[in-house]
């Protein structure tokens, strides 16, 4: 039932800004976090927030990317600036069901950041 959907993908090229939305549909969600994975490395962590507001990033984006939440529509946002070419990946959001803290994932978004 619970459905987590990621868009705002998209090409551009370097020190351009993107946008990502994730809304999440069928239960209320508690953490919500952003990952990435380029291609030939595992995936990693990129940004986090909490339902009290809090927030937590990888030291290789801190200062250029912000999640923010919106809590009404259930989603949350991941708004990239300078992106480099080594922030290219598929980009997908994580959602924490807050009944039983279940965790879901996205289907991803492909970032292509161009030199």
């Amino acid at each position: 039932q619970v459905q987590v959907m990621e868009s705002g993908g998209g090409l551009v090229q370097a020190g351009g800004s993107l946008k990502l939305s994730c809304v999440a549909s069928g239960g209320i969600a508690s953490h919500m976090a952003w990952y990435r994975q380029a291609p030939g490395k595992q995936r990693e962590f990129v940004a986090t927030s909490s339902s009290d507001g809090s927030t937590d990033y990888a030291d290789n984006v801190k200062g250029r990317f912000t999640i923010s939440r919106d809590y009404a529509k259930n989603a949350a946002y991941l708004q990239m600036n300078s992106l480099k070419p080594e922030d290219t990946g598929v980009y997908y959001c994580r959602m924490n069901r807050a009944l039983g803290n279940a965790v879901f994932w996205g289907q991803g978004t492909q970032v292509t950041v161009s030199s």
